[in-house]
């Protein structure tokens, strides 16, 4: 069983390993996000849509045609 200095110190530890961490500002990472939807727009199908209804995914399944 850890000693409460044991634990103490792990927790030191993994506090220090957290405030080490390279941040990114929210403003900067919604700009990235802003490039990368716009770079990648023309391959948005939910944008552009599908180019045949047999490559949708999500069309409704036909019905059997021998009932």
């Amino acid at each position: 069983m850890q000693t409460n200095l044991q634990v103490q110190s792990s927790i030191v530890e993994q506090l220090r390993r957290e405030a080490s961490i390279k941040r990114t500002p929210v403003s900067e990472a919604v700009e990235d996000i802003k490039q990368f939807i716009l770079q990648h727009e023309q391959e948005d199908y939910l944008l552009i849509g599908f180019s045949s209804q047999k490559n949708n995914p999500f069309r409704e399944k036909s019905s059997c045609d021998i009932l």
